[in-house]
């Protein structure tokens, strides 16, 4: 079995084939999905997902860096009442992007140690958002690091020496179709790491794996990222299956 750590299903990009890719994950051996918030726009559409498919879906909360915006109080207000209601796998995706907008850097600063420490609270798993921000992330993570402080730095794209700062934060590597691409430089060094640190993803419908890069990703394409896994660590797609979906429980308290 294997599991997507992190997979937008609830986004409109399948509102006319979900219940269609949703069966193409399942059987291609993915029953387990983990699913990631943005903002209190997505919250009712990621409630019905999880209402449709029970046994398959786990849900996150959290505020997206990218919607983090002159409302953000508003929108950490509306995660922290969504903890008071109910129980979640995570908080995510949380972390700071610089790609789309340096000038909520601050903000997005705030925004971010502040759902840190509601995962301490939670004692939860966090699954970091890191776009054009490694640094700034890292500054972040330094002042909340300790014992208390786990998850997953998703979509993970750094170099090797960052790679080994993520791990030092208890952090889980989400590796997603970035890796089988040509220049997407992970695959050089990932297999210096135990698998222990491994954690596969999708996060669709972005980023799809070679040969579907530039279409619309879905979790049955995990496949394609295991398989490319097992490649670079010279080892059978089942023992990366079996390996990783074991990391994701151990982090998500499956």
């Amino acid at each position: 079995m294997l599991t997507d750590t992190h997979t937008h299903l609830y986004s409109d990009a399948f509102d006319e084939d979900r219940s269609i890719m949703m069966q193409r994950a399942f059987d291609a051996g993915i029953k387990r999905m983990f699913i990631p918030a943005i903002d209190s726009e997505s919250t009712q559409a990621m409630y019905i997902l999880e209402k449709e498919y029970p046994k398959n879906i786990f849900l996150m909360m959290g505020l997206h860096p990218t919607s983090v915006k002159e409302n953000y109080k508003k929108e950490l207000l509306h995660v922290k009442e969504q903890f008071d209601k109910r129980s979640f796998f995570a908080v995510g995706e949380i972390g700071i992007d610089l790609y789309w907008d340096k000038s909520t850097l601050e903000i997005q600063k705030e925004a971010f140690k502040t759902q840190l420490q509601l995962a301490k609270k939670h004692k939860l798993p966090i699954v970091i958002h890191c776009r054009d921000a490694f640094g700034e992330v890292f500054e972040v993570l330094e002042t909340e690091k300790g014992n208390d402080l786990f998850g997953i730095f998703h979509c993970f794209t750094g170099t090797e020496t960052q790679a080994k700062q993520a791990i030092s934060y208890n952090m889980k590597l989400g590796i997603g179709g970035v890796v089988t691409f040509k220049n997407g430089k992970i695959d050089t060094f990932l297999n210096k790491f135990d698998l222990k640190h491994i954690v596969l993803e999708t996060d669709s419908p972005y980023l799809s794996p070679t040969p579907y890069r530039g279409k619309r990703n879905e979790s049955s394409y995990l496949q394609l990222i295991c398989k490319k896994v097992a490649e670079i660590y010279g080892i059978s797609e089942e023992e990366v299956a079996r390996v990783t979906t074991e990391n994701s429980k151990e982090i998500f308290g499956i």
